[in-house]
């Protein structure tokens, strides 16, 4: 979905897929259409482009390699484990006080969500070095 801001003189810029294709009867109808504005400093004044992709241009050609297999399987192994902690009772105040104490570090989680991917990341990856 595209987002757009719009001013006093209409619409200033658009972002996002304009139109997705329509998947029906097992093919696809239509492209994609992308706008892009560009946020970055520039003496250019083109700060708006438009893209017409094909409906499989996102279709990935190449099987998953090792590395791709192995973060993914890690990926559903921690939100797994995020999961039965987060509904873990005995835990939570812990958890808690402990997010609170390392929040302002620089290295720190600066989210609840962030701090449970940070520790249960961690403790995976000491499971299984």
């Amino acid at each position: 979905m595209a987002k757009a801001t719009v001013g006093a003189g209409g619409i200033e810029y658009i972002q996002g897929a304009l139109k997705k294709p329509k998947k029906q009867d097992g093919h696809k109808h239509g492209n994609y259409v992308i706008m892009t504005h560009r946020t970055a400093a520039t003496t250019n004044p083109d700060c708006q482009r438009i893209y017409v992709k094909d409906p499989d241009s996102y279709k990935r050609n190449s099987p998953l390699s090792q590395r791709e297999i192995q973060i993914r399987n890690r990926f559903t192994a921690v939100a797994q484990m995020i999961k039965a902690r987060k509904a873990d009772l005995s835990k939570l105040t812990t958890d808690q006080a402990n997010f609170r104490a390392q929040k302002n570090d620089p290295d720190g989680a600066k989210t609840m969500k962030a701090y449970y991917w940070k520790i249960c990341g961690a403790e995976w990856d000491q499971q299984h070095s």
